[in-house]
């Protein structure tokens, strides 16, 4: 696999944040509607977030058209059948056989996100939607996707913060109690146990340190960190130390690998 020199592979974002406005009430009213229902109807829920996830890649870095977007840990394949939509050569790679569904994406790849089988510089846009917080060790993870991404690249990486109203996922809010409590009281209301358990497959990733993580390295640059869902000042709240924490609910990093 190498990267496409499609007509949009030489598109840049003119700096942090020029690509992307504030996104509108609505917009994140209909968003939230949707994760209300995630459970319920996967499809739509995801189909909708991934339309949303797709137009703002396509912010940063221009039209998909012929460029070559991997997707790691992208579950079902919804991003990727929508990158696809929008003409990319687009390749999924997931490291949970469970979690691709039964009617994964052709050519859906198991692989571990920690150690992708791809060459250096292999894609002209990765992308990572809410996986961050999943993995053990974010910094690892974060290296890989740099790895795989041409010079010019553009890498896409969001993640619910622990500290978010959603940080404890599918027993949020309570996880403000503490994980245990939390996932007691899940069973208890639904009479099942919660998927994610805190230390094995849910980890306390927090704003602040990630931050600090990808401003310190000199292999890419930090185009945009921002909420990826709040409907106003969404690139002030993240500037907050504290209140990015509670506030930002999902960070969206929008990253630039830099040249050798």
């Amino acid at each position: 696999m190498t990267a496409a020199n499609g007509p949009g592979a030489g598109a840049r974002a003119k700096g942090p944040d020029s690509g992307l406005k504030d996104p509108s009430i609505r917009r994140s009213l209909a968003l939230f509607r949707a994760f209300r229902h995630e459970q319920r109807d996967p499809d739509a829920c995801y189909s909708l977030l991934a339309r949303d996830a797709a137009d703002q890649v396509e912010a940063y870095g221009g039209p998909v058209r012929e460029r070559t977007v991997v997707d790691v840990g992208g579950g079902g394949g919804w991003f990727t059948e929508e990158f696809r939509r929008r003409g990319a050569l687009a390749y999924l790679f997931e490291p949970d056989v469970r979690e691709l569904g039964t009617r994964p994406p052709d050519g859906a790849v198991i692989a571990d996100g920690y150690l992708l089988p791809l060459t250096d510089g292999a894609a002209d846009v990765v992308f990572s939607s809410n996986v961050l917080e999943h993995v053990a060790d974010p910094e690892t993870f974060l290296s890989e996707l740099v790895r795989v991404t041409r010079p010019g690249g553009l890498i896409y990486v969001s993640f619910t913060n622990w500290l978010s109203p959603w940080g404890g996922h599918e027993w949020a809010p309570w996880h403000y109690l503490g994980a245990d409590r939390a996932r007691a009281r899940y069973r208890r209301r639904t009479g099942k146990p919660a998927k994610h358990t805190l230390g094995e497959n849910l980890f306390a990733v927090h704003i602040g340190p990630t931050l600090r993580q990808v401003r310190a390295r000199d292999d890419i640059t930090v185009v945009s960190a921002r909420s990826r869902y709040w409907p106003f000042l969404a690139s002030a709240v993240v500037k907050a130390p504290g209140l990015r924490e509670f506030a930002t609910w999902n960070l969206l990093l929008i990253l630039r690998r830099c040249p050798p």
